[in-house]
């Protein structure tokens, strides 16, 4: 079960948050709630809303499909802060001047996942391999090029 959720043009830089949003990465979903609660920096409230919104937006997809269930066993399986639309505006200078002020947003996407089995490796697509008169032809080509390469060295040489 996978389900993401994203919020755009909050009021805050994304440098500033992407420290917060690298402290939840690849952690459980109980383990990334409990660093957002206890977390001093402003941008791990905005976060967590946006991790509760994925939790619950993975409890409804379950409950659409008739699946069981479990918030335990979510994962944040990808966290990411990206720059929204910066806010232009300018204050007074001296001599008659202005100088510009960025307010700077940004948009936050958490996707969830559910820890799954890896899939076995006999389900997986078998690689393909080079026949061995393929390989044959191929090292016989790379010996006449060495040869040809010596030869015109030795003549370049003397």
């Amino acid at each position: 079960m996978e389900a993401r959720a994203i919020q755009r043009t909050v009021r805050q830089s994304a440098r500033k948050m992407r420290l917060v949003i690298d402290l939840i990465r690849g952690r459980g979903v109980a383990e990334a709630d409990a660093i957002l609660r206890f977390s001093k920096k402003r941008a791990a409230r905005q976060i967590h809303k946006v991790l509760k919104s994925a939790v619950a937006n993975a409890q409804q997809a379950a409950q659409r499909q008739n699946a069981p269930f479990d918030a335990d066993q979510l994962r944040v399986k990808y966290a990411v802060v990206n720059e929204g639309a910066t806010l232009k505006r300018f204050t007074a200078a001296a001599m008659g001047r202005a100088t510009p002020i960025k307010k700077r947003t940004s948009h936050i996407e958490i996707h969830v996942a559910s820890d799954a089995a890896p899939v076995p490796a006999a389900q997986a697509a078998p690689a393909t391999k080079a026949t061995p008169k393929k390989k044959a032809a191929t090292s016989k080509k790379k010996t006449v090029k060495k040869k040809k390469t010596q030869k015109k060295t030795k003549k370049a040489s003397k």
